[in-house]
């Protein structure tokens, strides 16, 4: 049986709670799951205490067991200490959208004309 370890979203509309638990992971994201490891809050400030609460033995014990921790719950347990920091790398990011890229080269056109029809004014003149 292949464990996770993600977050199940509770609360209302437009207001999130998430439950961290240790789930099977072919069950649905707020579906059946087999324990219950901590809370998560992003309603609150990042520096409160109260934003992310785990119990961290239990999360050391299914980690023990071969669970998988989901991108952003592995995230929590690299800021509480439990896990050791993964590379991550994201070439893409930093490389501006279609529109944008568009957007510069035009600039660039516009720039260059200007640059451009001074120095022929000054030809002129002589």
């Amino acid at each position: 049986m292949a464990m996770k370890i993600r977050l199940a979203r509770g609360g209302s509309k437009k207001r999130p709670f998430y439950s961290i638990v240790a789930a099977d992971s072919r069950m649905p994201r707020d579906g059946r799951f087999i324990e219950k490891l901590g809370t998560y809050n992003p309603q609150l400030p990042k520096d409160s205490e109260e934003r992310v609460k785990m119990n961290v033995e239990r999360i050391q014990y299914w980690l023990g067991e071969g669970a998988q921790p989901s991108d952003r719950v592995s995230r929590f347990l690299e800021a509480a200490g439990v896990v050791a920091k993964k590379e991550r790398n994201n070439p893409q990011k930093a490389v501006p959208g279609k529109k944008a890229q568009e957007r510069a080269e035009e600039k660039a056109a516009k720039a260059a004309e200007a640059a451009e029809a001074p120095a022929e004014d000054t030809v002129a003149e002589e």
